[in-house]
């Protein structure tokens, strides 16, 4: 794996699990009673956004490492997970 493949697939990673993790235990507007003129109440008031991205990046380093390590290993080919362009032999 290149290094350009490397820092592709952690980014990809990274992303699908702030996605995963930004909607965790939220408090919203609404929830405390106190929504600010011209806001929804859905408008979070407490996100915790910078323990959110070192617990996002510490997840998605660990899922990148065994991900890496399976494609790095061959454990899982291209040609195992491109089932549909395989050729069938029929017996």
């Amino acid at each position: 794996m290149a290094i350009t493949s490397a820092i592709v697939l952690f980014a990809v990673i990274w992303f699908m699990t702030l996605f995963i993790v930004l909607p965790l235990r939220i408090k919203t507007q609404g929830d405390l009673g106190e929504v600010v003129p011209g806001t929804m109440p859905g408008s979070p008031e407490v996100h915790h956004l910078k323990r959110k991205f070192v617990i996002v990046t510490i997840v998605a380093f660990i899922v990148w490492a065994i991900v890496a390590g399976i494609i790095v290993s061959g454990i899982i080919t291209v040609e195992d997970i491109d089932w549909f362009n395989r050729r069938r032999t029929y017996y």
